[in-house]
């Protein structure tokens, strides 16, 4: 979460999403032409900026509720905007958006991991020369990522009830299920049994910076706006859904690209709260920030996707391909490495910044 939050609330945080309302009235209304370059252009603005609206009152109640429910509260602000984006271009795309879970799914563990976890490590690596994160719960953490990760992405493959990449629909209503379960044990562990494990080790280090809690005017206000500004990007998103499939389309580039921008754009906000959380020097927040958001990636939205992909007769593609596997489990080796030892340094930094750039690399020239 971010260091600080003022005890106002900001112009742009409430503007957002009224000038995103007014926006999709007029769309309502047939007053814009919806494939003017313009109408596109004036979402994708919009879109962003209510992201960040979104995002922002969810981290001033995540502030309020102190950590790790905040994280966790943040997450899923996060993870519900990723699965009514997929949904919306499921619904829009039908068979031909079947691997867009998969892609956006595997683009937001590796954009968390790779992206958001470098960049941590290795900007609070600078400042600091060394942070430190708590065993129990980094170790917790990547152990359910990486089980939630292997039933989602990886086995699929293996099976022979159905040929390809794709669970038979009794196997899929299965592991939606226990992937669920699995999330919610991890949730209950901790916020409750064990939540020491995710709290700042002892005391704060005397450079890091205090979070300031937001007042209760405050949280009532985010409290409202949230929900309105989660409707607007799910509303915003399914109007840009075609054109941005026809853009990747023209540019040459493969479709799981579009999973990647999706992931990007949804993450960007949080990525950006776990970065002031490890300049800040609380790394803890940065890494509960970020493994909670991919394990909620997983463990919520392949469930959401499969039951709406049981209801729609759609296939769902979920296995992953063979270069992408190799990434996966590098990620998963990589994360245990940096992490389980409690300490981190820009070196694991790095390692995880090279290997988020070659997925870049193979997503675009794969």
């Amino acid at each position: 979460m971010s260091v600080q939050v003022h005890d106002k609330i900001p112009v742009w945080s409430w503007l957002a999403p009224l000038a995103a309302l007014v926006f999709l009235g007029f769309q309502v209304a047939d007053l814009l032409a919806a494939s003017h370059p313009l109408t596109l252009g004036a979402a994708a603005v919009l879109l962003g900026v209510v992201i960040f609206a979104a995002v922002h009152h969810a981290e001033v109640l995540a502030v309020r509720v102190g950590e790790p429910f905040g994280s966790i509260l943040l997450a899923i602000a996060v993870t519900i905007i990723e699965v009514a984006l997929i949904l919306s271009i499921m619904l829009s795309a039908g068979e031909n958006a079947s691997a867009l879970a998969r892609d956006t799914v595997f683009s937001a563990v590796m954009i968390v991991l790779n992206g958001v976890v470098g960049l941590c490590l290795l900007v609070g690596g600078n400042r600091f020369h060394e942070q430190s994160v708590q065993i129990q719960g980094a170790s917790a953490s990547l152990g359910v990522l990486g089980t939630l990760a292997t039933l989602a992405l990886v086995l699929p493959n293996f099976t022979t009830t159905t040929p390809g990449p794709y669970y038979a629909p009794s196997q899929l209503i299965f592991v939606g299920a226990v992937s669920l379960c699995l999330y919610f044990v991890f949730v209950f562990v901790q916020t409750v049994r064990h939540r020491s494990y995710f709290l700042e080790d002892a005391a704060l280090p005397d450079d890091a910076v205090p979070a300031i809690k937001p007042s209760r005017t405050l949280v009532w206000a985010s409290a409202l706006l949230l929900p309105v500004a989660l409707g607007c990007v799910v509303l915003i998103a399914k109007l840009l859904s075609t054109p941005l499939d026809r853009a990747v389309a023209a540019a040459g580039l493969p479709n799981a690209v579009v999973g990647v921008v999706i992931a990007g754009i949804v993450l960007l906000p949080e990525g950006i709260a776990a970065l002031n959380a490890a300049l800040a020097n609380r790394l803890q927040g940065s890494v509960n920030l970020a493994l909670g958001s991919a394990i909620a990636s997983i463990g919520l939205t392949i469930p959401a996707v499969a039951v709406a992909s049981l209801a729609l007769g759609t296939p769902l593609t979920l296995g992953l391909s063979s270069a992408s596997l190799v990434l996966l489990v590098l990620t998963l080796y990589i994360s245990a490495l940096s992490l389980v030892t409690g300490r981190t340094t820009i070196m694991q930094g790095a390692i995880h910044l090279v290997i988020f750039g070659v997925f870049l690399l193979m997503t675009a020239v794969p």
